[in-house]
Formats: C-alpha cells, sequence, structure tokens
C-alpha cells in the first residue's frame, strides 16, 4: 500500500523508522507490541511505565508510518483501533496524508482543474480578499499583507468559489482553508476542501440559506434541553440564545473558539467521524461550565465564551476529549430530530410563501388604494360632470317621453276608428251572400245553358222532319213554322240577354268580392302595423321609464357621496384648526414663560455681582446653557407647528418644554440666589446645586438650601 505515500512522505518515513532501529531495545518493542495486543483500544493512552519520551515517539512514529503504508488493511480489519488511534490525535507530520487518506482526497479529477482555475476570475474575489487579513491574523504564516499564507489561501478559496458557483464564498470556511494549508500544499488542501463540502455537510452549512446550520442549532438545543435543563433554563431566562455562542462553532470547527493546539485535535476526529464530536465537545464545554454559566447573567455568559472558556483546557486538551465521549449521544434520534426539523422548516416555508403572497396582495391592494386616493379628486369632477349631463338627458328623456306619448293616444284614436270585430264579422258575412249569390247565378246560368240546348235540339230535330216531309208543302204550313220559329228567336235572344245580364251581375259582384277581399287584407295588416308600433312604443316606453328610475337612484347616490365627503371635509377641517387653535395656545404659553425667565435673569443681573472670578465664568456659562436651552424650546415650537396633525406629538412636546421650562425657572432662582449671596463658600454650594439641576430632573424645592442661612 506504498502507493499512497507522496515521496517526501516516505523519506520522512524511512529515517524515522532509522531512528528507531537505532534508539529503541529491541525487547522494549516486543514487550510494547504485546501490550499493544493486550489493551485493545487502549493501544495509544498507555504505555510501558519503563519507557521514556523518546521511545514513545519514536514508536508513535513506526506505528502511523505502517498505518498510512497499510492504509486499506487498517481500515477494513482495525477500523476500531484506528478510531482510537485518530482520538488520541495524529502525530503532527502525519496530519497532511492522514487526512487525505480519511477524506478519500489523495487521486482527485479536479486537482488536474486547480492550475486552470487560478487563471480564471471569480465574481468573490473582492470578498475574499477583504477577509483574507482577518483569517489567523496571529499566525506566522499568514501574518502580513501579500504573505505567502494570505496568497495561497486566496487561491484555493478563488478556486472553490469558481468550482461550486451555488456556494461561491463564505468567510467561516477560510479558517478551514488555512488550518489545511498549515498541513499540506495548496493543491492538497484544495481537494480535501472540496471533498470536507461534498462528504462532510459542510455545503449545507455555508450555502447562502444556512439550513444545515439551522438544523445543527436545533440538534444541539435538544442535547442541552435533555442534558443541561438548568442550564437551558437560564439561557432562555436571560435570551442568550444558542446561536449567539454556537454557530461559530459549527461553521469553522472550534477554530476560532478554541486554542489551535485543541482544534486541530478535534479535526482530527471530525476527519473520521464528522459532525457528532462538534455536538460532543460543545455539550462537554457546557457540562464543565454549567456551574460558573448558572450565576452570570447575559454579558457576563458572553465575556465568560470569550474568555474564560477557550483557554481552559489549553495545559490537557485529553481532558476535553475524554469529556466529549462521555456525552450522550444517540444517532437515531438525531436522525429523528432532522426529519422533525425538516417537517418544521417545510411548515415554516408553506407560511413564508403564504405570508410573501398575503405581502404581495397587500402591497397590490395599497397601490389600488393610492391609486383610487390619487384619482378621487378626479372621479368626483367627473362625477359631478356626469351629473350634470344626467340632468339635461333626463329633461331630454321627458320631452321625448311627452312626444311618445302623444303619439301613443294618437294612435290609439286611429286605432278607435278602425273597424272593430263586429264590423269585420258584418263584412265576412257579406262577402259569403256575395259568393253563394255567385254560385246561385252560375246554377241559373247552367240551367239556361241546358234549356238552350234543349231547343236547338228540338229545333234541329223539328226542322229534320219539315224536310223530310215534301218540299214544297202548303203555304198554310209555312207561316205557323215561321211563327213559331220567330217566337222561339225572340225566346233565344232573350235568353242570351239574360245571360249577359247575369254574367255583367256576377262580373259586378265578382269585382265587389274581390275589392272587399282586399279591403280586408289591407285592415289585417294595418291592424297589425299598428299593434308593432303599439308594442314598440309601450316598450320604449317602459325602457325610458327604467333609464330615468336609474338615473334618478344616482343621482341620489351621487348626492348623498357628495354629502358625506362635504361632512367629512368639514370634519376634518374642523380638527385641523382645532389642533391648529391649541398648539398656537401651546406656544403663546411656551413664549411667555420663555419672556418671563428673561426678566428674571435680567432682575437676577441688575441685583448683585459676584465677587469671585471663577464664579462670574461658570454663571457665563449657564447664560450659554440657558441660551442653548431657548434655542432648543424655539426649534421644539418650530417643529411642533409642522405637527399639528399629530396628537402624540403635540403632547410629547408639550410635557417636554414644561420639564425644559421647569428647569429653567429652578435654575434662574438658584442664580439669582446665587448673586444675592457674599460667601464664596455658599456660592460654591449653590454652584453644585444649579450643576446638579441642570444634569438631573427637576428637584422638589426642598432640596435647595434654607434661606435662613443666607
Amino acid at each position: 500500500m506504498s502507493g499512497y505515500l507522496f515521496p517526501d512522505w516516505l523519506e520522512l518515513f524511512t529515517m524515522a523508522e532509522t531512528c528507531s532501529v537505532r534508539g529503541a531495545d529491541s525487547k522494549s518493542m516486543r514487550s510494547m507490541s504485546g501490550s499493544r495486543r493486550n489493551s485493545g483500544s487502549s493501544l495509544v493512552s498507555s504505555s510501558s511505565a519503563s519507557s521514556n519520551l523518546s521511545h514513545l515517539e519514536e514508536d508513535t512514529w513506526i506505528l502511523w508510518g505502517r498505518i498510512v503504508n497499510e492504509w486499506e488493511e487498517w481500515r477494513r480489519k482495525k477500523d476500531k483501533l484506528l478510531k482510537e488511534l485518530i482520538r488520541k490525535g495524529i502525530p503532527h507530520h502525519f496530519r497532511a496524508i492522514v487526512w487525505q487518506l480519511l477524506g478519500n482526497a489523495t487521486d482527485m479529477p479536479v486537482k488536474n482543474q486547480y492550475s486552470e482555475l487560478l487563471k480564471m476570475s471569480s465574481p468573490c474575489e473582492k470578498l475574499i480578499r477583504r477577509d483574507i487579513a482577518r483569517t489567523y491574523p496571529e499566525h506566522e504564516f499568514f501574518k502580513g499583507q501579500d504573505s505567502l499564507g494570505q496568497e495561497v489561501l486566496f487561491n484555493v478559496m478563488k478556486a472553490y468559489s469558481l468550482v461550486d458557483r451555488e456556494v461561491g464564498y463564505c468567510q467561516g470556511s477560510a479558517f478551514i482553508v488555512g488550518l489545511l494549508l498549515m498541513q499540506m500544499p495548496e493543491e492538497e488542501a484544495f481537494c480535501v476542501f472540496v471533498r470536507l463540502m461534498q462528504e462532510y455537510r459542510l455545503r449545507e452549512l455555508f450555502k447562502p440559506s444556512m439550513a444545515e446550520l439551522g438544523l445543527c442549532i436545533y440538534q444541539f438545543e435538544y442535547l442541552l434541553q435533555e442534558q443541561l435543563p438548568e442550564l437551558n433554563v437560564h439561557f432562555r431566562s436571560q435570551s442568550f440564545h444558542t446561536s449567539m455562542y454556537a454557530s461559530s462553532w459549527f461553521l469553522t470547527l472550534f477554530l476560532t473558539f478554541l486554542p489551535l493546539p485543541i482544534a486541530t485535535r478535534i479535526f482530527d476526529i471530525f476527519m473520521y467521524e464528522g459532525l457528532e464530536i462538534i455536538f460532543r465537545v460543545g455539550m462537554a464545554i457546557l457540562q464543565y461550565n454549567q456551574t460558573d454559566l448558572i450565576q452570570l447573567d447575559m454579558e457576563g455568559m458572553s465575556q465568560h465564551f470569550q474568555k474564560v472558556i477557550p483557554h481552559q483546557f489549553d495545559s490537557c486538551p485529553d481532558k476535553l476529549i475524554l469529556r466529549a465521549y462521555q456525552v450522550k449521544y444517540n444517532p437515531k434520534r438525531m436522525k429523528k430530530l432532522e426529519k422533525e426539523y425538516t417537517a418544521i422548516k417545510n411548515k415554516e416555508m408553506e407560511e413564508q410563501i403564504e405570508i410573501k403572497r398575503l405581502r404581495t396582495e397587500n402591497r397590490l391592494l395599497k397601490q389600488r388604494i393610492e391609486t383610487l386616493e390619487k384619482y378621487t379628486e378626479e372621479f368626483v369632477t367627473g362625477v359631478q360632470t356626469q351629473l350634470e349631463q344626467s340632468r339635461l338627458q333626463e329633461a331630454e328623456l321627458l320631452g321625448a317621453l311627452k312626444e311618445m306619448q302623444d303619439k301613443v293616444l294618437d294612435l290609439e284614436k286611429r286605432n278607435n276608428c278602425l273597424p272593430d270585430e263586429n264590423n269585420m264579422a258584418a263584412v265576412q258575412e257579406e262577402l259569403r251572400q256575395a259568393k253563394l249569390r255567385e254560385l246561385e247565378t252560375l246554377r241559373t246560368f247552367r240551367e239556361l245553358q241546358d234549356t238552350v240546348t234543349d231547343l236547338n235540339q228540338r229545333w234541329q230535330s223539328h226542322m229534320s222532319r219539315g224536310n223530310g216531309g215534301g218540299g214544297g208543302g202548303g203555304n198554310w204550313k209555312e207561316s205557323p213554322k215561321k211563327n213559331a220559329l220567330n217566337e222561339l228567336q225572340d225566346k233565344l235572344m232573350t235568353v242570351r240577354l239574360r245571360e249577359a245580364q247575369a254574367q255583367a251581375e256576377l262580373r259586378e259582384v265578382k269585382l265587389k268580392a274581390v275589392q272587399l277581399d282586399s279591403q280586408n287584407q289591407i285592415h289585417s295588416k294595418l291592424i297589425g302595423r299598428n299593434e308593432q308600433e303599439r308594442s314598440a312604443l309601450q316598450d320604449r316606453l317602459h325602457m325610458l321609464a327604467n333609464q330615468n328610475k336609474g338615473l334618478q337612484t344616482q343621482m341620489s347616490e351621487m348626492k348623498r357621496k357628495q354629502s358625506e365627503a362635504d361632512c367629512k371635509n368639514k370634519e376634518e377641517v374642523m380638527a385641523v384648526r382645532l389642533r391648529e387653535a391649541d398648539s398656537m395656545a401651546a406656544v403663546a404659553e411656551l413664549r411667555q414663560r420663555i419672556s418671563d425667565l428673561e426678566i428674571q435673569k435680567e432682575e437676577g443681573l441688575i441685583q448683585g455681582q459676584l465677587n469671585n472670578s471663577d464664579s462670574r465664568q461658570y454663571i457665563s456659562q449657564l447664560r450659554d446653557q440657558i441660551t442653548e436651552l431657548k434655542n432648543e424650546v424655539h426649534s421644539l415650537t418650530h417643529s411642533l407647528t409642522h405637527s399639528l396633525t399629530h396628537s402624540l406629538t403635540h403632547s410629547l412636546t408639550h410635557s417636554l418644554t414644561h420639564s425644559l421650562t421647569h428647569s429653567l425657572s429652578i435654575s434662574l432662582s438658584l442664580i439669582q440666589i446665587c448673586f444675592t449671596c457674599s460667601d464664596p463658600d455658599k456660592q460654591t454650594q449653590f454652584i453644585a446645586v444649579i450643576e446638579k439641576c441642570l444634569k438631573s430632573p427637576p428637584t422638589p424645592r426642598s432640596c435647595l438650601p434654607q434661606r435662613q442661612n443666607q
């Protein structure tokens, strides 16, 4: 397994093994190896009492060299023993290779991209440059601007910000990278840091949302509540939240909280066991300091965390590690807490989404309200204009309605003139009788035709018999025949005349029937048309009536709104005038008091002067202070004038000016008494009282010196 070792580490391991062979006794080595087999997990915790320190160090070097050389076998077969050795601390010279082996970062593809990443530009470069100087500022490797440590730290942070653009750069991660750079070159440190971010939950800790940090704080609060309930109650009573002291523990893995040697030991265990060691060490620190913390307030606890706790285990780091592994830690319970926290966060996310939606709706409603308020005046003007137009339209519609009513009356009159149902029945009866007469005439005409035909047949038969009887019979026979023929011809002519008359009458009857039928159709059409016009006029009349009602309703509503607006405006004007009157009265009262104070000051100056020059100088200072107070009162009066609409501001200003005026009156009365006093000691006493009055709230009159002593 020597393929895991770099050439430098192989050379170092060879030198260490050579030194060990030269300086160690083979018998003691066998006894140590035997005790190692017998003690199991206590391999590193104890050694032979007779072995000296140099032998122990050489043995540790040989052991870790063998572990590195046979890494895969140790991980498979001796995992528990390896865990105990890591808890006891990895030797400084082996940390680089062991950390790479623990993180499986010895052969990563991203290592080949490192040089190319350094040639690119990152949007986080300014932030990284700003925070570089604040990372291990006291360490020699990073001390000084543009030092080698700061340069390689910048390179690694810049490269990672390009590899993982979602996380980019976070300040706490620089301390972890700085610790890696103290142990190994920048390329190897970059690979180990990438593996830490991907496999050790650090990427979730450093995301902009810091969701993993919230989970860690939630789990740590559960451990605190379960194992240290009294301390948890004290923290809550002092509002000393867990995030105030534990956030840096998880973000920097104690690198900014504990001294570097102890934090490095914790980082050794973190590389093997993950964030569990952070929970254990944090709880061990709180258990060790519980008695002291309960007796402190919030500020005292903050000072204790900053100055006392970090140096408690400087002399014995193993004590902290031992206490950490005495803490109760249940991985299954932590998984359950993770699920609970996820459910809580999902619920909070839903609530935040709902709140965001409500805020958006509220903002939109506010915008709509502002828009409505902005256009209220225009709307009122438009409503008034519409009201005038509605009144004009109402007048026009009333005129049109009157015209329509006149037309309806006219149409009703015309409708009354038209034949009614009885007249129509009479016309139809007359038409039926005409048709019956026509049928009677046709029947008579057919009878006449039949008669004429019969006569013609008889005549023909008569003529045929006459011709057949002998040509020229006697004359006495011809005259009767002629007479009969003439008579028949006369009858025939008569019949034809009657027929012509009947036809003429028939045509006249048909013409009358056609005329009556035409009149009937015309009257029917006129009646239908009149009915349509009447229904249309009635519909229009109803529509106009409805429009009139709607316009009247709108007009009444507009009048009501206008009256309400007028009332509100009057109330607001009255309220503003009342506030203005109160403010003017307060200003007048303040001015009166200021004038009284000025008169008192002038009286004090006239009554006497002090012999002591220091007292006069101090009194001049008091005058300056009084002038400043007058300016403050004046500015307060000015601000009061500009805030007439705020009653709360008015009351506060009134109380403030009252207290200032009271202080001024007391100070001036003391100055007046001081002027009348000739004793320097009493003047000094009065000056002290004046200072007290100016620096503290107004004192009652009982605190003033008795005038009997003057």
